[in-house]
């Protein structure tokens, strides 16, 4: 893994606090390139979590505030380091560890079986993380990876594969689609540029 010498003090000073988040492009196609990673679409609901000091607030992309919903995830996020804003997804798994939207929408009678996916770090102790490229702010979420020991948080894996070899990757356990991020794109708040994008495996 390549280690990402991160100049912390040119990155601005800023409160942990709600940011918007960036949204993904959907295409008909996969992009190909080394300019490209890929994750699996995790068809959940979309939250952003913010802890300052032991408190921790879980957004929804419309900036709901969703503690009373996902209280044991909000417990297991009190495991990241103050000053934090942290972008993921709310998913459920089934008993064979696979992504079932169905039981999501019936969190409150499952709720051992959903868990909350980190894939991208807007804050880093309090100072502005979103100008830092893609790669770096994975680095930066591999780093908090140690402080957490709740198995209801997880961190995302992100692979750096074809677009092809991806798609038979999800082929097998069913899954929905893929987000393609380019490695060395800024994370923009609330903007849907196509340095993000979003394929449906129906699509095909």
């Amino acid at each position: 893994m390549r280690r990402w010498a991160i100049d912390f003090d040119s990155l601005t000073v800023c409160k942990a606090a709600f940011i918007k988040p960036m949204e993904c492009l959907s295409v008909s196609h996969l992009p190909e390139g080394k300019q490209w990673v890929y994750e699996v679409n995790f068809h959940g609901y979309r939250a952003v979590a913010v802890k300052n000091d032991s408190d921790v607030i879980l957004y929804s992309r419309r900036e709901k505030v969703l503690n009373k919903q996902f209280p044991h995830i909000v417990a297991g996020l009190r495991e990241l380091p103050p000053g934090m804003v942290v972008d993921g997804e709310i998913v459920a798994l089934d008993n064979a560890g696979l992504l079932t939207f169905t039981l999501l929408q019936d969190f409150s009678s499952h709720p051992s079986k959903v868990c909350y996916y980190i894939f991208d770090l807007l804050c880093w102790r309090n100072r502005d993380s979103t100008a830092l490229r893609y790669l770096e702010r994975r680095a930066l979420v591999d780093a908090i990876a140690g402080d957490i020991r709740d198995p209801h948080i997880r961190i995302s894996e992100y692979l750096r594969i074809s677009g092809a070899d991806m798609l038979a990757a999800i082929r097998e356990p069913g899954l929905e689609g893929v987000v393609g991020k380019r490695t060395d794109s800024v994370y923009e708040p609330g903007k849907r540029t196509g340095a993000w994008i979003k394929f449906r495996a129906s699509l095909e």
